[in-house]
């Protein structure tokens, strides 16, 4: 029962994401807000680290059960997988500002942003989202537990969602360019240069 919960905090966390990040919903709130829209960036980011840490906290009272035997090589690809998964986020938030991310920065509504297809993004069309499928990988390589499969399955599910309303939102926002971005490179495998 624990895990159907915890499936169940992970899809609420999900559909609130997706729904809080929609554009038809901050077209809204823009239109009624005014300038105080500006602070909705800091308002969302705020609650899904809320929504976040109770998830979080509730993973950790369910009762360790392991899937997967002990052993070093496992513990030694899970820590290879989520440092590198650390190291995409890292390195491609390096391409935008983390307070305007976050919201502790807030942008005027008006002001004109630029499709990114620098680094990472050259690579992929979302380096956060393969950061985190990483992280999750190796989180589930090193503790091994039910728990952990959750937590990376619900995730697995998840990013095709996740995906397709963020892709919906940028090509709203940037149309023909996005589009023909994301023609040229893959949504989360990168493409891989040898040269």
């Amino acid at each position: 029962m624990n895990y159907i919960y915890l499936i169940l905090l992970w899809a609420v966390f999900y559909a609130s994401h997706s729904f809080l990040a929609s554009g038809k919903l901050k077209r809204k709130l823009e239109s009624k807000l005014g300038k105080a829209f500006k602070w909705y960036r800091l308002f969302y980011s705020l609650f899904s680290l809320f929504f976040f840490v109770i998830l979080a906290l509730y993973s950790l009272s369910i009762p360790a059960q392991r899937l997967l035997a002990k052993g070093d090589l496992l513990i030694y690809f899970g820590y290879m997988a989520a440092t590198f998964g650390t190291i995409i986020i890292v390195q491609s938030s390096k391409m935008w500002s983390i307070g305007k991310f976050i919201g502790t920065r807030p942008e005027e509504p008006q002001t004109e942003k630029k499709l990114i297809r620098a680094g990472w993004y050259s690579r992929m069309r979302h380096p956060l989202y393969a950061g985190l499928l990483l992280i999750f990988l190796g989180y589930f390589f090193v503790a091994g537990t039910y728990t952990s499969l959750t937590h990376l399955l619900c995730l697995i599910v998840y990013l095709p969602i996740g995906i397709y309303y963020e892709e919906k939102n940028l090509i709203a926002e940037f149309g023909g360019a996005y589009k023909k971005y994301r023609e040229e490179v893959p949504a989360i495998f990168p493409k891989m240069r040898f040269w």
